[in-house]
């Protein structure tokens, strides 16, 4: 039996958290929480679970892993994108890094669960069925109508579809019915399973993803060889295709922490301030007064102030689409 691998995807850049997310210092790094950053708790929590640890970054923000990992007692190897290439070509290649038979736990750097023996227990269980030769998703029980996560329709540990973010009244009628599930991003399978399912459905990332891996030079990939990899998501390129998927239904609390809605959800169950409208202020100490507004989110940075409503935080990623456009160093 090979090694359990904790394969941590951390090249994201956390756009709709700008400002406090930038490409330097995305939004696992921050140092936003009492137990330390996002990246931190996410390779704490799976210490216990897991033999080693592979980081999949990006040459812009690896340094911050290797530094976060450097306070934890645990074997580690750096995988380090020269451009990004989407998630099925950075899964292939930590399952290129291992042994045929290393059962590999796939998690963002990214969210926040709590709940760690009902976490444990779900991880426990995808092994086993990773085991058995499956490839294993896990999906969140939905406490609301969310429009920002993908949804898993299932019957027992069957998937019966992967259905892509919703509008609200199309969330609305999953929840109704009961047997779907948030789409955790969270994945479990055998090395040798992953990478035979990705060479029978999307043979040309299989391929150009080898040709990269056999060129690396101690975890650094090339980057005019990584351009030739299509960038596809493991969820097309494999989970809504291959016939080995399998689900975990989990019981532990999860946010994925990807809009200022849900980190201010977050806040407010940690007792963060709020005033009596829920305005909420994030970085500054500055004195703050709303008038006519409610529910609205106020960030301050050194360089860059922005002011949402809770409910269009998914729209903050276009401020950064257009400032990415101009090149400007506020993203960066």
């Amino acid at each position: 039996m090979g090694t359990t691998i904790h394969v941590i995807l951390s090249g994201g850049v956390g756009s709709r958290l700008w400002p406090l997310s930038r490409k330097n210092n995305p939004k696992q790094y921050l140092p936003l929480f009492n137990e330390g950053s996002l990246f931190a708790m996410t390779v704490q929590r799976n210490t216990a679970l897991t033999s080693k640890v592979i980081v999949v970054g990006n040459r812009d923000n690896y340094i911050l892993s290797r530094e976060a990992l450097a306070n934890h007692d645990i074997p580690h190897q750096h995988i380090i994108e020269a451009t990004p290439r989407n998630t099925a070509a950075a899964i292939a290649f930590a399952a290129l890094a291992s042994d045929p038979d290393d059962i590999l736990l796939v998690t963002p750097s990214d969210h926040v669960i709590l709940g760690d023996e009902d976490y444990a227990q779900s991880i426990e269980e995808g092994i086993r069925k990773a085991e058995e030769g499956y490839i294993v998703t896990f999906g969140i029980s939905p406490t609301r109508p969310e429009t920002g996560y993908g949804y898993i329709e299932y019957e027992q540990d069957q998937v019966l579809s992967f259905r892509e973010k919703p509008n609200h009244d199309t969330a609305e009628d999953f929840i109704e019915r009961g047997n779907f599930l948030w789409n955790s991003g969270m994945f479990c399978f055998r090395a040798d399973v992953l990478l035979e399912e990705l060479y029978r459905f999307e043979p040309a990332i299989y391929r150009a993803a080898q040709d990269v891996w056999k060129q690396q030079q101690e975890g650094r990939l090339d980057e005019q060889l990584s351009k030739k990899i299509p960038s596809m998501s493991i969820d097309y390129a494999v989970m809504e295709r291959s016939k080995k998927i399998r689900v975990v239904k989990t019981q532990f609390q999860w946010s994925d922490l990807g809009s200022f809605e849900s980190l201010y959800d977050y806040f407010i169950s940690t007792g963060y301030p709020v005033d009596e409208h829920g305005n909420m202020v994030i970085g500054t100490d500055l004195y703050t007064a709303f008038v006519g507004l409610k529910n609205t989110i106020i960030v301050s940075t050194q360089d860059a102030l922005l002011m949402v409503q809770k409910e269009k935080s998914q729209d903050v990623k276009k401020v950064y689409n257009t400032l990415e456009k101009h090149q400007s160093r506020l993203i960066d």
